[in-house]
């Protein structure tokens, strides 16, 4: 009998019935819900006159359409006032613990969850956005679901859903200075495609993946979706439990040592056997950045994009039309292009680490003239913890602003759009066309890579600055 994967243990025993030749009952250990997604699956509970199954294993928190300006105030957007306030009232109706606006523990949804400590090894966790996959760094199988599915869980605590095949990405050795989680995971999707993960559940796994801290390991299964897989892991180690202990919600004494004794068993076997499998090597990784109008057209920064010979055929006409979007042309460099704003912040890039990150780099410098910039903490502890640490009067310091907490520029669902045509570097997610606002131009970068193009307005390889920084010390 071969081994099982790290995914294969979890799926398995959240198993509760299986359809033959069809999909499983899958049990649901904690279901997190959002304004954007849950006021049809409440609506849905309504008119069958059912409750929410299991109210206990379900955190609510809004983040897609809050301003992230003057949330003491009225949310002027009325559609977004009324999904936020809706929230509310189906939490407060059903018994779900909700985080509100201007609680401490309000934020992006995927934030909060590792940050509270609800987010631990072993579970399954569900949640309607796609980038549910953010949890996987703790060992657990996390994906998004859609509004119908949202509403099944709420009513039984299950979900029914085709079981995934099974890939393993491995980044082994070590990597370069100023090469960062999201740049291995934009090197990936490059390699991969933004469709090479469809139809699989990924596990990254290697000495570079396992060098990451517990946030950049987030950054990385985050972007899993961007490959198009359902999700992606890793396996729990010393630094998962390290982060976990003390937190909120997390065990505590003696349940603390018998949970961690658990965890420990939560790998892939040594035979177990992978549907696809990948390796690549970190000294190959450089600084990235997106050209174009999905996460797999990235580049090392220092590179150009690529020429239409570069391109398999079948490609070209897709390719031209995204070149034309981002008003690219095929072949040219792409450092030292002059950028319009620059965005910190989403459930990819909005924890304290990437704001320290930033706030180091742009400590004692300036904020170029022609970039608007918005730094956005992924939540209301993120922004207290900036704050207390000073990271706040440094950015102050260099002409940025620290904002409220939101999902912000990541997507055009609040106040914070691109304007049409404006070049943005971002340290979101997703590129589409339209993504951050209608018409805007969107580049995927690391926070070191956004501080580096907001303090020059331009696009740089961040190496460049630290180089020089070096040289002058």
């Amino acid at each position: 009998m071969t081994g099982k994967t790290l995914f294969d243990k979890i799926w398995d025993a959240h198993v509760v019935s299986e359809i033959k030749g069809g999909p499983s009952v899958l049990y649901i250990d904690k279901h997190l819900i959002h304004e954007v997604t849950s006021p049809q699956a409440f609506a849905g509970l309504e008119e069958r006159d059912l409750k929410v199954f299991r109210p206990q294993n379900t955190v609510a928190t809004p983040d897609h359409n809050v301003p992230t300006i003057d949330q003491h105030l009225p949310i002027k957007d009325e559609l977004s006032r009324f999904q936020v306030s809706k929230l509310a009232e189906n939490c407060k109706k059903h018994g779900i613990t909700l985080y509100g606006l201007n609680h401490p523990y309000q934020g992006i949804v995927h934030v909060i969850g590792p940050q509270l400590g609800l987010t631990q090894p072993g579970m399954t966790i569900v949640c309607g956005d796609s980038h549910t996959s953010t949890h996987g760094a703790f060992g657990n199988v996390a994906f998004g679901i859609g509004t119908s599915e949202v509403e099944m869980v709420l009513a039984t605590q299950c979900i029914l859903q085709p079981k995934p095949k099974r890939m393993r990405i491995n980044v082994e050795g070590e990597l370069g200075e100023g090469v960062t989680a999201k740049d291995v995971v934009l090197y990936i999707i490059s390699k991969i495609s933004a469709s090479g993960g469809t139809g699989y559940f990924i596990e990254y796994a290697g000495s570079a993946i396992r060098s990451l801290s517990m946030e950049g390991r987030m950054t990385v299964c985050n972007m899993s979706i961007e490959s198009g897989a359902r999700g992606g892991m890793i396996a729990p180690d010393e630094k998962t439990f390290d982060y976990i202990q003390g937190r909120e919600f997390a065990p505590k004494g003696a349940e603390f040592d018998a949970a961690v004794a658990r965890w420990k068993e939560l790998y892939s076997d040594d035979d177990a056997v992978f549907d696809k499998e990948y390796t690549y090597e970190a000294s190959d990784i450089e600084p990235m950045i997106t050209y174009g109008t999905n996460p797999g057209m990235g580049t090392k920064i220092v590179s150009s994009v690529p020429s239409l010979d570069d391109i398999p055929k079948s490609e070209q006409s897709s390719y031209s039309k995204s070149l034309k979007y981002m008003q690219f042309e095929p072949g040219e460099a792409l450092s030292g292009k002059p950028v319009d704003f620059v965005f910190v912040g989403s459930c990819t890039n909005g924890r304290i680490e990437d704001l320290r990150a930033f706030a180091d780099f742009v400590k004692g410098k300036q904020k170029a003239d022609n970039i608007t910039a918005w730094i956005v903490p992924g939540s209301k502890q993120v922004e207290k913890q900036a704050k207390e640490e000073g990271l706040e009067e440094i950015l102050n310091a260099a002409g940025f602003e620290l904002r409220q907490p939101g999902c912000s520029a990541c997507l055009a669902m609040n106040d914070d759009k691109i304007p049409e045509g404006a070049l943005a570097v971002s340290t979101s997610n997703r590129n589409f066309e339209g993504r951050q606002g209608p018409g805007a131009r969107t580049m995927l970068a690391s926070p070191i890579t956004a501080a580096a193009v907001a303090i020059t307005g331009r696009i740089i390889d961040p190496r460049e600055l630290m180089l020089s920084q070096k040289e002058l010390a």
